[in-house]
């Protein structure tokens, strides 16, 4: 019988695929720049920043337009970071141990400020946007070998963030151990920070957790708060957790330990020991869930590797008592998700597991036969959906039943780590957009993050690169990063007022000092269309900050549509209803999806390919194993 219904399923599936099809989407535009790209990655305003051998560019992604260039300017990737909850992004020239940063405008190129007491390279950045304040995390000389276990002593420098006047600086009191870009083993590769967690702003506090955890007050640089440990344990990237908090405390990990920071002292009002290697902390109500163990990237070859033990502890957050620990995860262990206030899931290297949350015993268990499992999140049905890179797979979390099922493996055999690479940069697409931040929790009251406390965003360019394969990583740090409704405009955004006439918003527009930029766009433009390309990128910047992850892309052989490309499966429904068709993907590719655009370079081309719903269709063939697929259509 379930062999009759399996086909008929699968017979239903391939009529829908032939008479309906999927969504295969192509190119939308091309850019062509001035040399080979180096580097390109979005804003949150829908600008990508471009840089080639020669030159810094900003290209609308939506249109492919390039809407200025800045000569003569070769930097590195790790040498241009976008200032979170600004149109701003800076820009770091180093030449002959002198350093200089600029504030410019990410749609005009406009400098809006610029300093020459900065050094090094921005590796990290935390914004307080009601307090005006900028704290930038820098490093110089930051290349080597990526096997050299580089270390630097970093600089944090807090500024005034509209003027970027210096207000106070503090070194770090010794080397730490950076993280490579990528994993070449010929060539110079530049580092970063990308192991630790940004820095943040909290109760007028900024928060340090390089060596530790140390907070500062934010206006003077005085120092409240200092707990030394090591980070990265055993040369791994992110083993302890990102913090999180309530109107009381700041609850951090470190040394196997769980403590409770208070925000109005900020002394450590309490400890929970002996919780062990902690990497993800979540808490709903007054428990804090400390997951322990996981998947972590190792600093000398990049390579994703398992540590436990592994399982989840609960703590009271008021005082450090731990109520339960749940051991039973002991074949590894994916990131929390709770579908209720009364259930938490995880799943390890071969089951689904749940949780009761009053006790810690275990409820249930199933077979989830994905392999390689590295996340969990919740869809819109509340149902548990297990990934891997090849494989995602939805589940009914009170039973374990399986619920749906798609599976893409990655087109030709190739060379492994750019498959990995190419692999964990789809799943991003996903990441980026706080999939995990609106659906890791739904139906529970959660603290998700510190920024809902405060006015602080932070930055770090962890999402971003394209050497980061970890996606449980990826998965844990994406909720936490996630944008918010805070913005400030610095540029000509900022001139935007409503109901002031044409003439007075042109000479605001038109007023602009004299800079080495050519090919500006809004020059070109009359009035009217300066103001409708202005608004679309505030409007942008709103969409964004409510934008959901529907799909997890898998890169595969689009068998039938001529070539590889991205398959798009929906999480909620399990249907794989958009498909990406490029030829030669570089691994380095970013989404937008708030105008529905993927962007991949070609030597001196950046190419847009739309990935919204209402292009050419045609059919795409199942997933591998579609029959449970078939099930939801």
């Amino acid at each position: 019988m379930n062999i009759i219904r399996n086909s008929i399923r699968t017979l239903v599936f391939l009529l829908l695929l032939v008479l309906g099809g999927v969504d295969v989407n192509a190119q939308a535009w091309s850019a062509k720049l001035d040399e080979t790209i180096r580097f390109y990655q979005p804003t949150d305003v829908g600008a990508v920043i471009v840089g080639t051998k020669k030159s810094v560019y900003a290209v609308d992604g939506a249109t492919g337009d390039v809407l200025w260039r800045r000569k003569d300017a070769t930097l590195d990737e790790n040498e241009i970071a976008p200032v979170p909850g600004t149109d701003l992004v800076l820009l770091s020239f180093e030449k002959d141990k002198r350093t200089r940063i600029e504030a410019i405008d990410i749609l005009s190129g406009d400098p809006i400020w610029q300093s020459e007491k900065l050094k090094g390279a921005v590796m990290q950045m935390a914004v307080d946007i009601d307090g005006n304040l900028l704290a930038v995390v820098l490093a110089r000389d930051a290349k080597g070998k990526a096997s050299s276990g580089l270390k630097r002593k970093p600089m944090v420098h807090v500024l005034d963030l509209s003027t970027g006047d210096e207000i106070w600086k503090h070194e770090l009191g010794s080397d730490i151990e950076m993280m490579p870009t990528s994993w070449s083993e010929n060539e110079d590769v530049g580092f970063t920070l990308d192991n630790y967690h940004p820095p943040m702003f909290i109760s007028g506090r900024l928060y340090l957790f390089y060596e530790g955890a140390t907070s500062f007050e934010a206006r003077n640089g005085k120092e409240r708060t200092r707990e030394k440990y090591k980070v990265n344990e055993g040369g791994l990237a992110l083993t302890e957790a990102a913090p999180v908090g309530d109107e009381a405390f700041i609850y951090t990990s470190g040394r196997g330990h769980v403590r409770a920071i208070s925000r109005d002292s900020g002394e450590v009002e309490w400890e929970a020991k002996d919780i062990g290697m902690t990497p993800e902390l979540v808490l709903a109500g007054r428990v804090i869930y400390a997951r322990t163990g996981g998947q972590f990237t190792r600093l000398k070859d990049g390579e994703t590797v398992e540590r436990g033990p592994y399982g989840v502890s609960a703590i009271d957050s008021r005082t450090g008592k731990v109520l339960w620990r749940y051991k039973g995860a002991d074949k590894g262990i994916t990131n929390i998700v709770l579908p209720d206030a009364g259930t938490i899931v995880i799943a390890d290297r071969d089951d689904v597991i749940s949780v009761d949350t009053a006790n810690g015993k275990r409820r249930s268990h199933a077979p989830h036969k994905i392999k390689g499992a590295a996340f969990a999140l919740l869809n819109e049905r509340n149902e548990v959906v297990i990934g891997g890179r090849e494989e995602i797979a939805a589940f009914d979390h009170a039973s374990g039943r399986s619920v749906w099922r798609a599976k893409y493996s990655p087109p030709g055999r190739g060379l492994l780590r750019t498959i990995a690479a190419v692999a964990a940069r789809a799943a991003s697409v996903y990441f980026r957009y706080g999939g995990v931040a609106t659906t890791a929790f739904r139906g529970v009251q959660i603290a998700r993050g510190l920024s809902s406390l405060s006015s602080s965003l932070s930055w770090s360019g962890l999402a971003g690169r394209s050497s980061f394969s970890n996606l449980q990583a990826l998965a844990t740090n994406s909720a936490r990063s996630y944008v918010t409704n805070r913005f400030r405009a610095f540029g000509v955004a900022s001139r935007m007022r409503p109901n002031l006439p044409n003439i007075a918003v042109r000479e605001r527009l038109t007023r602009r000092p004299s800079v080495n930029i050519e090919e500006r766009l809004l020059d070109r433009l009359d009035p009217a269309r300066q103001l409708e390309r202005l608004s679309r990128f505030l409007w942008h910047r709103e969409r964004l900050a409510a934008l959901r992850g529907d799909r997890m892309y898998f890169y595969t052989d689009l068998k039938g549509v001529d070539g590889n490309g991205l398959a798009g499966v929906n999480i909620h429904t399990g249907a794989t209803d958009r498909a990406v068709r490029i030829k030669d993907l570089d691994e380095r590719f970013v989404t937008d999806e708030v105008v529905g655009i993927l962007f991949s370079a070609s030597g001196n081309r950046l190419l847009g390919y739309s990935v919204a719903s209402g292009s050419s269709k045609f059919s795409l063939p199942q997933p591998e194993n579609a029959t449970t697929v078939a099930a939801t259509q």
